[in-house]
């Protein structure tokens, strides 16, 4: 079984002011690297508009209707100091949507083990009624939304590891107990949430903060012993990845120290985890990455990574944590 890659010429569209640090360039610059020859067997597809009815499943409809509205006119505008809206904004929404809705689809029905959606605009700082920080509607949300209510999913986790929280994410989740969302991030930190006391009404949101600084070794330990363990004993149907790479040490907008090896690793472990618990069922969607060399290489490790799994699967749930905390296994 394969995995899919989805994209759309609408995510090359610029959005905003060349300035902006989320351009048309952060998809050259990947898709320029997913080219190389070791990824031919990727299964690629255009990304499709999304149904508004997907929206509605995780958005406040007033709110999906005057944000559509507003980028129908297609005017430039800033619904907040980021998140500003250009001529060609729509379509691109409309496909970043749609690719993760694709992608589930498609992973949920065995057409592919797992899939990676390489589209913009990000969306996991968008909440249900409010767009901010570059997001306007909340892909993965969208995403985990479509795989309860379209494919029966019981249980979805969300693994967010992009350097800024995912408010939006958490705020949509927060008092559900058949998500699971776990986010690793600087703090502080724009935006200001996800504090490790932050734990949802139900116990389903686990917060990791890293101080300025982090490097790769404090990520991979608090995977292996904070948020895998809480994924695998969660035991969901499909595992979603917010996969920002603003977290590597090149990135100009944030203060971490990760290097494309660490998003191997992490995506390595969660494959793991997916054979063991829900079929190998993934589905990755692009969040942040500003720094085009250190994107492009992150979001190509982590593809690797989930095109061939581990040789040397784990076993249960503790056994792994003692292995991924080995020095010598990281």
């Amino acid at each position: 079984m394969t995995t899919l890659h989805l994209t759309h010429t609408a995510a090359l569209t610029d959005l905003a002011p060349p300035w902006h640090p989320e351009r048309a360039n952060r998809i050259r610059a990947i898709e320029g690297r997913l080219e190389r020859q070791r990824f031919a067997a990727l299964v690629r597809e255009q990304a499709p508009r999304v149904a508004l009815s997907a929206f509605h499943r995780a958005h406040d409809e007033a709110y999906v209707s005057a944000t559509l509205d507003g980028l129908e006119r297609g005017c430039i505008f800033q619904p907040d100091g980021d998140t500003q809206v250009g001529p060609g904004t729509l379509e691109a929404v409309l496909r970043s949507a749609g690719a993760a809705v694709q992608a589930v689809d498609e992973v949920m029905t065995g057409q592919v083990r797992n899939a990676v959606s390489v589209m913009r605009p990000p969306g996991h700082h968008a909440g249900r009624a409010r767009s901010a920080g570059f997001c306007f509607f909340n892909n993965v949300a969208v995403a985990a939304r479509h795989a309860q209510a379209v494919h029966g999913a019981a249980r979805v986790s969300i693994l967010d590891w992009d350097a800024h929280h995912g408010d939006g994410t958490q705020e949509i989740f927060w008092d559900d107990t058949t998500v699971l969302f776990c986010s690793t991030h600087q703090w502080p930190l724009y935006p200001g949430t996800g504090a490790k006391s932050e734990c949802g009404e139900h116990g389903t949101v686990v917060n990791v903060p890293f101080a300025e600084g982090a490097d790769g070794t404090v990520f991979r330990e608090a995977l292996a012993t904070l948020v895998l363990p809480r994924i695998a004993a969660f035991e969901p149907d499909l595992v979603l990845i917010s996969a920002g790479f603003d977290a590597h040490w090149r990135d100009p907008l944030t203060g971490l120290a990760f290097a494309e090896e660490d998003f191997r690793w992490a995506t390595e472990r969660v494959v793991d985890i997916a054979d063991r618990v829900c079929g190998g069922r993934i589905v990755s969607v692009l969040e942040g990455g500003y720094d085009l060399i250190g994107l492009a290489r992150s979001d190509a490790a982590h593809v690797e990574a989930l095109m061939e799994p581990p040789a040397r699967p784990f076993g249960r749930a503790a056994e792994q944590v003692v292995e991924v905390t080995d020095p010598a296994a990281a």
